[in-house]
């Protein structure tokens, strides 16, 4: 009778978690007048799954514009698009923002997600005139799980190792990178001296214990001297992700020549920065983009 009891009430609180993550509302991206959105687009589509993005774009008599992509985090275990909706810095600039949603660990393992981020640029590559984008001003952006895709998909450049379901491209650039305390060593935030992390683990699967494939999926083994400019930015008392990890990548870019920034928050958590550090940071990031002429048409 007791067994009989405990399940129902795990069965009840499991339903009942359902319903409440089915109920989550986010606020709507909030547009600048003349931008227009299109929302839903489906980028790809692998094993019953539809990869969509929400993109909001300025006004086309304003001429090509560039865009950022946009990844959300959660440990590539969790998180949804809808939950990003900080955009200003890059509208006021004249940005169309491609926000994404790629496949989670409950769904299928690594490389999954790196595939969709490479989808997700690809087909804004090829829809670029549809889309009145400038393919020679894309950057791509995330935090946490999501800067370690930003990474992967800006670094890997004409490498097209994971390009599989979207052929057709060759000519795959980004022309800036922002990585908001993402994941750079994979196998490092797994099996570390510094923070070890089930996420890393569960997202590599059933390749949990080969290193080489470890290594395959993170960024820092892609820095070379034709890499992207990276913005990076890490709180440097952050208990998920090493604040190590960016200190070893910002040290790989500027050893190779890459043209970065980093910037440390003093006594920052995993991006859990006030209100004023944000505005900082985000004057940066807007910094940093119109220095390497990454602006569009205001």
């Amino acid at each position: 009778m007791k067994t009989i009891f405990l399940s129902l009430c795990i069965f009840l609180g499991a339903n009942l978690f359902a319903q409440e993550a089915a109920d989550t509302t986010y606020k709507p991206v909030e547009l600048p007048a003349g931008f227009s959105s299109q929302m839903n687009v489906v980028y790809t589509s692998a094993k019953n799954w539809e990869g969509q993005m929400d993109i909001y774009m300025p006004a086309k008599e304003k001429g090509p514009s560039p865009v950022v992509i946009n990844i959300h985090g959660g440990g590539w275990n969790k998180g949804v698009r809808q939950s990003q909706t900080g955009f200003n810095t890059f509208f006021k600039m004249g940005y169309a923002v491609a926000n994404i949603s790629y496949r989670l660990t409950g769904h299928t393992t690594a490389p999954a997600a790196v595939e969709d981020t490479r989808c997700a640029l690809i087909y804004l590559i090829k829809n670029a005139k549809a889309l009145n984008i400038d393919v020679n001003k894309i950057v791509i952006m995330g935090g946490s799980a999501g800067g370690h895709l930003a990474l992967m998909g800006g670094l890997l450049g004409n490498d097209h190792r994971f390009d599989g379901n979207c052929p057709g491209v060759e000519n795959v650039k980004v022309a800036a990178i922002i990585n908001k305390y993402g994941i750079t060593d994979v196998w490092d935030w797994g099996y570390g001296t510094k923070v070890t992390s089930k996420s890393a683990t569960r997202w590599l699967g059933d390749k949990a214990n080969d290193k080489k494939f470890a290594a395959s999926v993170s960024p820092i083994t892609y820095v070379t001297k034709d890499s992207p400019p990276i913005f990076i930015v890490h709180g440097d008392a952050d208990p998920t992700v090493p604040y190590q990890q960016s200190v070893d990548l910002h040290k790989k870019l500027v050893e190779a020549g890459v043209k970065t920034e980093f910037i440390t928050v003093e006594g920052g958590l995993h991006g859990k920065f006030d209100k004023d550090k944000n505005s900082e940071i985000n004057k940066k990031i807007a910094a940093f983009l119109t220095s390497l002429g990454l602006v569009g048409t205001k």
